[in-house]
This record gives C-alpha cells, sequence and structure tokens, in this order.
C-alpha cells in the first residue's frame, strides 16, 4: 500500500504563562492514496497543530513527517507544491470574483494562462460555480464561499488535500452538498486529509477515523471497525440528581448482561449485548430499588461512544467548555487547536 501521509511522533510544545504547553504528544499515524482520512477530537485535541504541521505552516519540534513522498522538515517548498490546503477561515479576496481568485491562484503555482484557464473551468464546473464564477466573493452565501475555498485548494490539483473543519457553520443541506463535492475529488484520485468536530461528517464522509485527545492518537480504524470496539447497543439513563445516579449504577452493576457501566452526574451510561430485550428488566430493577428514571436513551453504539470507551468522556461534553452548541449536527467550537 502507498503512504501519501506518513507521520512517526510528533510533537509539538508552546510556551504559556504556567510553562510550556505540549499540544501534540507523539502523534502516529499513516494515510493511503486515494483515501479520505478524518481527524476528529474535542477543541484542543492538537487537530489544528497537527494539520499545520503536515502542511509546513508550524515548525515539527519532534518526530519526523512525509506527504506526497517528501520529508516535512527538509523539504518544505517541494511538499508546498503537492499540496492543497484550506483552512478554517479560507483565503479567498472578497473584493475579487470566484473565476479571478482561482485564475490566480493557478498562476501562483505556475500554471500558464491556457492551462489555467482551462483548469478553472473544469473545478468550476466540479463544485458547482459556474452560475455565479464572475460574481464579488463578498456576495457569496456560506456553502458557495466554502465551496470556492475548497476549489482554491484543488485547482493546482495537489496530490493531498488538507481541510481544516471544512463545513463549520454550514447549514444541514449545505452540509451534505459539500459532502458529496468532497467524495468526488477522493473519487478522481485525490487524498483528502481533514478535521472535524461533527460526529456525523466523520462517519458519513470519512473511509478512516483517528481519534486525538490531549495531543495523542486514542483510537483509529474505519467508522465501523471503530464502532465494533463497543460491543451491544448503549443505554442512557437520566435520574433525578447525582446521587440518584449513584444508587442507580450500584443497583445495575454486577447485572451479566451490561458492560461498561459508567455514571456522569446524574446520568448513567451502560452498554448490553440486546439494549432492547434488557430495557425492560433494568428499568424494573431501578424501580424496585425506588429510583425513578426521568429520561431515557437507547442507541447503536457511535463515534462518541467509542471515545467515551478510550477517554472516559464524552466526545460532545469534551467541547463544552468553548461555550459552542453541542447538539447534534451542530460544531463544537470553531476554531479548535
Amino acid at each position: 500500500m502507498t503512504y501519501v501521509i506518513t507521520a512517526s511522533e510528533l510533537r509539538k510544545r508552546f510556551p504559556g504563562r504556567g510553562g510550556a504547553v505540549d499540544a501534540v504528544r507523539g502523534v502516529s499515524l499513516e494515510v493511503a492514496r486515494g483515501e479520505i482520512v478524518g481527524f476528529l477530537g474535542p477543541n484542543g485535541a492538537g487537530k489544528t497543530t497537527t494539520m499545520r504541521m503536515l502542511t509546513t505552516l508550524l515548525p515539527i519540534d519532534g518526530g519526523q513527517a512525509t506527504v506526497a513522498g517528501l520529508d516535512v522538515r527538509r523539504q518544505p517548498g517541494q511538499v508546498r507544491w503537492r499540496i492543497g490546503y484550506v483552512s478554517q477561515l479560507g483565503g479567498a479576496d472578497e473584493l475579487a470574483t470566484g473565476r479571478e481568485n482561482l485564475i490566480l491562484q493557478g498562476r501562483l503555482y505556475g500554471g500558464s494562462k491556457t492551462t489555467v484557464a482551462g483548469r478553472v473551468d473544469h473545478v468550476l464546473g466540479l463544485l458547482d460555480l459556474s452560475g455565479f464564477a464572475d460574481r464579488l466573493v463578498r456576495t457569496y452565501s456560506g456553502g458557495q464561499r466554502r465551496r470556492l475555498d475548497v476549489a482554491l485548494g484543488i485547482v493546482h490539483q495537489p496530490e493531498v488535500l488538507f481541510l481544516d473543519e471544512p463545513s463549520t457553520g454550514l447549514d444541514p443541506q449545505n452540509r451534505a452538498n459539500l459532502w458529496q463535492h468532497i467524495r468526488a475529488l477522493r473519487e478522481q484520485g485525490t487524498t483528502v486529509f481533514l478535521t472535524t468536530h461533527y460526529l456525523d461528517e466523520a462517519d458519513a464522509l470519512c473511509d478512516r477515523i483517528v481519534i486525538v485527545d490531549q495531543g495523542r492518537v486514542v483510537a483509529e480504524g474505519t467508522p465501523r471497525e471503530l464502532k465494533q470496539q463497543v460491543a451491544g447497543d448503549a443505554i442512557v439513563l437520566e435520574l433525578r440528581d447525582s446521587d440518584a445516579a449513584g444508587r442507580a449504577a450500584a443497583a445495575l452493576r454486577g447485572q451479566p448482561a451490561i458492560r461498561d457501566l459508567s455514571v456522569a452526574g446524574a446520568t448513567v451510561r451502560l452498554y448490553a449485548s440486546d439494549g432492547a430485550a434488557e430495557l425492560p428488566g433494568l428499568l424494573r430493577l431501578l424501580d424496585g430499588a425506588g429510583l425513578t428514571v426521568r429520561s431515557l436513551g437507547l442507541s447503536e453504539p457511535s463515534l462518541d461512544d467509542v471515545f467515551l470507551r478510550q477517554t472516559g468522556r464524552s466526545l460532545r461534553d469534551a467541547g463544552q467548555s468553548t461555550g459552542q452548541s453541542n447538539q447534534a449536527g451542530q460544531p463544537l467550537d470553531r476554531a479548535a487547536a
């Protein structure tokens, strides 16, 4: 198998008021040609820092990395010619048209006028931008601008496309539309490496996922492989308060069908091989103990369950300190490191 991206024990440290902060603590990963690989984790996990090292935007403090067969530390200039990078904020000139932005980008990468013009037309069609390509970018909607950002990242035909939180801020329809275009890039042979906070985005879009927390990789594999690590169905029980949750956990522990039981505040989370069959009996057991369940949930394992098993906390909860919404389909943070 040909790996387009490799990283071995990548490390990055930043100075801080209370001492140095280790943002990346030995990240190792491999990305094969033609894959869409998602780098998933909460705010501060080290995702964007890792991506910036791989794209030569930050110096590597420790470890090694190659991109498109080139050593990132020793050959940064050559790496930049082989990659496309789309940041969270984008880079289009709002006072120019979409077409003008793309032509400039293609020419900066050394393309001739004729070659770039043809390439720009192709990219505009690929990302459904042709209908407004000659309008000023400042008139674009959020979804149109984000597709232009991606177009700027691929107009020079890079081997690898890096996308940092590509769909943050987009509504569900525009997010799904962008996913479709990213899949089309993969079908044309582009390798895509993206960071994301969206659990559904990682699950639906990525061939493989690398989950990172506190600067370290905690799990990796296909979405299906990762979820299979969590055997059974997830059951979430919400009780009156933390004291009631603790009593409920004590009553449920030891039941043969239950495994990986945990308590967080007033919530008890557990896994059972057949949640639907076991749930009535569990509720009867709690009722017999004088405990009332305020709400409950039953679902197949999710990527959040994988993160919970690996770290002892929910991926959604891990982003709450940012002040952003953590409801399904919403970003946990818009500026994760």
